[in-house]
C-alpha cells in the first residue's frame, strides 16, 4: 500500500515568487501613472468616488491586457476574425493570468434573445424535447423559435473532373420550430394608417405624416410619388383595391426616379424595416414617439406568445411541453428536470439541472427561461453572466466583477458575497469594482482610488485592509460608516396616483395608493415587482418623467455637451456674436477639421493587429478647422470651451460677454447631480457607470413633467456621492414635483416620506404589497425582510 505525500518541495520555488499582479505606471483615461500590487489568489476591492479611476485601472488595464495577450496566442487568421485591442498606457504589467470580466452591461434588447438562449438551457432543453418527446417531430432544431422551416427542391450543378458537369435534382429540407405568424418573435405588431397619412390628401399635396417624410425633395416620397403605380395627384381615399395593395403592401421592385435606379416597397414594409426593426431606445425622441403613436404589439394569436410553432408545442414529455417547461419559474423547471430519470440522456439531464441550480443558487430561481434578456435588469444580467463561471473546474483564473451587488436588495447581498468567496476558495483572483460597504468588508485586500473623480483622481489613496481603510483619512474610509437616520418628521401628500388591479408579469392584481407630492421608495427584494409595479403602471405622458437603467447611447464623437442638448445653444450663442453659421461650431459637422474628420486623431486599421491613432498635427486634437477656431466668445474659441470643467462653464456661460441662459440652465442641471469635474467635451466612452446613470438624470431633469420616476438611481454612487443624490431628490419634491425611486439602498429608504414594500418573495412568492408607510413604521414593524434590514442599518 502506498502513503499519498505531499508532492511539493519544502524548499521554496521560483514559481512562488509569482504571487502578485503587478502594475506599473499606468496612464489609461485619469490614471496617473498608478502602481499597485494586487495578490493573486485572493479577494481584492476597488473603491473610490464615481469617475476616480477603478474602472480604468481594473477593467481597461488589467483585464484588458490579459485578453490582449490571449488573443496573440492565435493564428493572424484567427486573430482577424477576433476584435482588435491596443495595449494600455502602462510601463509594466506582470503576473497576469486568463481574465474573465462579468460587467454590468445590460444584455441586447433583440426581441430573439431570451434567458434561455444566453445561458445554453434552451440548447439543451432542446436536445433533450428532441430525445424524449412525444410525437417526434425532428431534430434540436425543430424546437428553436429562432429556425425557420425551409423545404427546397431543384436542379444543382454538380463539377467532376476537367470541365465535367452534370445537373442533379437534390431536396433540401429542415424542420423548424419558429411559428410563422409572428417569425419567432412572440408578439405581433398592428400599424394605425391614419398616423402614417393623410388619406384626404394626394400624395403630390404632401398626405405623409411620418417624421421625415414630408418634404416633396426627399428621395423615400418621390419614390411613391413617381413609382407609376400609384396616381400621385389622387387622394389616397379614392385609390382602387388594386392601387391600395400596391401601395400598402407592394414586393419590392426596381423603379427610375429622376433618371436613377431606386427600389419601391409598399409602405407597411418599409415602416417595418425602417422603424419596427431599430432598438426603440435608440431612437430620437420625435421618432419614439410616432413609432409609440403608430404602432401597437399584440401577443401572437397562432402562438399565444410562446414564439413556437404548433409541432413544437404537440410534442410533450410528461405532459409539458418545451413552451411550458420556458415559462415555468426556473426553481420549478429545476424541480421538473430532476424528476426525469432517462439513462439514455442522463449526461444532459445532469448538465441541465447544474446550470439550473445555478440561477436558484445566484438568486434568480424567480426568472423564467422565456424571459426577453432585454427586460433584465443590469445586475439581473450581471449575474446571469456569472452562471456559466460557477461549475467551471478552471482555477487560477482572474475574475473581474462590476459593482455585482446593483440592483440587489441587502438580503441577497450575502448571498452574492458567498459566491465571491467561493471563486476565490477554488484557487482563482477576485477583482471587484464596488461601492457597498457589505461587499467592502469581506475584501482581503482594498485599493482605493480617488482623491476626486475625473482630474482631480487618478490616485491610490490607500491600500491595504478593511481595518486600515476604516482608520485611514480617505473619502471611503470616512464615509465606510456612514448611517442614514430615519426622518422624524415627513412631508405631507398633496394627492395620489391610484394603481387598480396591477397585473403585470408577477404581480396580483394589486391596488396601490402612490402618494404625491412627497418622495415615495418602492421597494422589495429583486424579482418582487417593483418594476414591474411603477413601469407598468404608472402611466407614461407628458406629465411624467422616467429615468430607467437602459444604457446611455453614444459613440466617440459623443461628449456630455452633445448628449444634454447644450452645445445647441452654445452654437448659437457663437454664431450670434460672430455673424456665421451655427453648423461651423459643430465637429461632427462644418466646422470638423478637415484632416481628421473632427475626430481629433487619426486611426490606422493594421487588420488583425491593434490599430494605431495619433493626434491629428492640424488641429492638434481640437477637432475644429483653423479657420473656425478664430471664433470667440467671451474671448474663448469653442475648443477652449469644449475643453472647460463644468462647473468652470457654469460661471464662464452665467455672467459677461458669455452669459448664455439656456446653456447655463444645462450647467447648473449638471453641476446638481455631482458632475462639476467633467470636461464638456470628454467623450462618453470614457465616462463610468455612475457617470453615465447622473449624465442621463441630468438631462431628463430638464424635461417638464409632475412626475419623476427614477430606477434605482444609486447604482455606480460612492457612499459620499448618495448624500448629494439625497440632496437632489429634496430640492426635486421641495420645488413641487413628487418624486417616485425603485430602490434598494437604505440611506435612500430612510430618507423617504412613504415606503411602498413588495414580496415577500420572488417571481410567484412575490408580486403582493407587504408594506406600506413611513420608514419609522416600517423600522418599527420588522415584519418584512426589508424592515429587518433597514432597522440594523439605523442601528433601531
Amino acid at each position: 500500500m502506498t502513503t499519498r505525500t505531499d508532492r511539493r518541495s519544502p524548499t521554496p520555488h521560483a514559481s512562488d515568487s509569482h504571487d502578485l499582479i503587478r502594475v506599473h505606471g499606468a496612464r489609461v483615461n485619469n490614471l496617473k501613472d498608478v502602481s499597485v500590487e494586487i495578490p493573486k489568489r485572493r479577494l481584492t476591492v476597488f473603491t473610490g468616488v464615481s469617475g476616480s479611476g477603478k474602472s480604468s485601472l481594473v477593467f481597461s488595464t488589467i483585464a484588458a491586457e490579459s485578453q490582449r495577450m490571449i488573443n496573440e496566442t492565435y493564428s493572424t487568421f484567427v486573430q482577424g476574425f477576433m476584435p482588435t485591442l491596443a495595449r494600455p498606457d502602462v510601463d509594466v504589467l506582470e503576473g497576469l493570468t486568463t481574465a474573465i470580466t462579468v460587467d454590468q452591461q445590460r444584455m441586447g434588447s433583440d426581441p430573439r434573445s431570451t434567458v434561455g438562449t444566453a445561458t445554453d438551457a434552451n440548447a439543451m432543453l432542446r436536445i433533450l424535447f428532441s430525445r424524449l418527446g412525444e410525437p417526434h417531430i425532428g431534430p434540436p432544431s425543430a424546437y428553436s423559435f429562432n429556425t425557420a422551416s425551409v423545404r427546397a427542391s431543384g436542379g444543382i450543378t454538380v463539377e467532376r473532373g476537367a470541365a465535367k458537369t452534370r445537373t442533379v435534382k437534390a431536396t433540401f429540407n429542415r424542420t423548424g420550430g419558429m411559428c410563422t405568424r409572428c417569425e419567432g418573435r412572440g408578439s405581433v405588431s398592428d400599424i394605425d394608417l391614419t398616423q402614417l397619412y393623410d388619406d384626404s390628401k394626394s400624395l403630390a399635396e404632401g398626405a405623409f405624416t411620418i417624421p421625415g417624410w414630408k418634404s416633396d425633395s426627399q428621395w423615400t416620397v418621390q419614390v411613391y410619388a413617381q413609382s407609376g403605380f400609384v396616381d400621385p395627384d389622387k387622394p389616397i381615399r379614392e385609390y382602387t383595391k388594386k392601387e391600395l395593395q400596391a401601395f400598402l403592401y407592394g414586393e419590392p421592385v426596381k423603379v427610375k426616379v429622376n433618371g436613377v435606379n431606386l427600389t419601391y416597397e409598399g409602405l407597411i414594409p418599409k415602416i417595418q424595416k425602417s422603424f419596427l426593426s431599430k432598438d426603440k431606445e435608440a431612437m430620437q425622441p420625435h421618432i419614439r414617439a410616432f413609432v409609440e403613436r403608430a404602432v401597437t404589439f399584440t401577443t401572437c394569436p397562432e402562438c399565444d406568445g410562446t414564439r413556437l410553432s404548433e409541432g413544437a408545442r404537440s410534442s410533450k414529455i410528461q405532459r409539458i411541453s418545451i413552451a411550458d417547461a420556458c415559462a415555468m419559474e426556473i426553481r420549478n423547471l429545476a424541480e421538473w428536470v430532476r424528476g426525469l430519470d432517462e439513462p439514455s440522456v442522463a449526461p444532459l439531464l445532469t448538465a441541465l439541472q447544474q446550470t439550473l441550480d445555478s440561477f436558484e443558487e445566484i438568486g434568480l430561481g424567480y426568472l423564467s427561461l422565456d424571459r426577453p434578456a432585454g427586460t433584465l435588469s443590469g445586475g439581473e444580467a450581471q449575474r446571469v453572466k456569472m452562471i456559466r463561471h460557477l461549475g467551471s473546474s478552471l482555477t487560477d483564473i482572474t475574475y473581474v466583477f462590476d459593482e455585482p451587488t446593483i440592483g440587489l436588495h441587502p438580503h441577497d447581498i450575502q448571498r452574492m458575497n458567498d459566491l465571491l468567496l467561493r471563486l476565490r476558495d477554488k484557487g482563482n483572483t477576485v477583482l471587484v469594482v464596488e461601492h457597498k460597504p457589505e461587499t467592502i468588508a469581506i475584501a482581503d485586500h482594498i485599493v482605493d482610488l480617488g482623491p476626486g473623480a475625473g482630474t482631480e483622481g487618478g490616485t491610490v489613496c490607500f491600500e491595504g485592509t478593511v481595518e486600515g481603510l476604516r482608520a485611514g483619512d480617505t473619502v471611503t474610509g470616512r464615509h465606510f460608516d456612514d448611517r442614514a437616520a430615519v426622518k422624524e418628521s415627513v412631508r405631507k401628500p398633496t394627492g395620489a396616483l391610484e394603481i387598480r388591479g396591477a397585473s403585470a408579469h408577477n404581480l396580483r392584481d394589486v391596488d396601490v395608493d402612490i402618494p404625491l407630492g412627497v418622495l415615495t421608495v418602492v421597494t422589495g427584494v429583486a424579482g418582487s415587482g417593483k418594476s414591474s409595479l411603477v413601469h407598468g403602471s404608472v402611466p407614461a405622458g407628458e406629465n411624467v418623467v422616467s429615468v430607467d437603467q437602459s444604457p446611455i447611447k453614444g459613440s466617440r464623437r459623443s461628449n456630455p455637451a452633445t448628449y444634454t442638448g447644450l452645445l445647441d445653444p452654445i452654437r448659437k450663442a457663437f454664431a450670434k456674436v460672430n455673424g456665421v453659421k451655427p453648423a461651423l461650431f459643430s465637429a461632427n459637422s462644418e466646422g470638423a477639421c478637415p484632416t481628421c474628420n473632427g475626430a481629433g486623431v487619426i486611426f490606422t486599421d493594421l487588420g488583425m493587429m491593434a490599430g494605431t491613432s495619433t493626434t491629428c498635427e492640424d488641429c492638434e486634437g481640437k477637432r475644429f478647422d483653423s479657420s473656425v477656431l478664430e471664433y470667440h466668445l467671451g474671448g474663448r474659441d469653442i475648443s477652449e470651451v469644449l475643453a472647460m470643467s463644468v462647473a468652470e462653464a457654469e460661471e464662464f456661460f452665467g455672467e459677461g460677454d458669455a452669459r448664455t441662459p439656456a446653456a447655463h440652465r444645462v450647467l447648473v442641471r449638471l453641476a446638481d447631480v455631482g458632475l462639476g469635474y467633467l470636461r464638456l467635451g470628454q467623450p462618453l466612452t470614457t465616462l463610468s457607470g455612475g457617470e453615465r446613470q447622473r449624465l442621463k438624470l441630468a438631462t431628463h431633469m430638464g424635461e417638464k413633467g409632475g412626475v419623476y420616476v427614477l430606477d434605482e438611481p444609486t447604482a455606480g454612487l460612492h457612499l459620499a456621492d448618495v448624500r448629494q443624490l439625497l440632496g437632489l431628490l429634496d430640492r426635486l419634491v421641495d420645488s413641487g414635483k413628487s418624486v417616485i425611486v425603485v430602490e434598494h439602498h437604505q440611506a435612500v429608504m430612510a430618507h423617504a416620506d412613504w415606503i411602498i414594500d413588495l414580496g415577500p418573495g420572488a417571481g410567484h412568492d412575490g408580486g403582493r404589497i407587504v408594506f406600506e408607510g413611513t420608514p419609522a413604521e416600517l423600522v418599527a414593524d420588522r415584519s418584512t425582510l426589508t424592515g429587518e434590514h433597514l432597522a440594523a442599518y439605523v442601528g433601531a
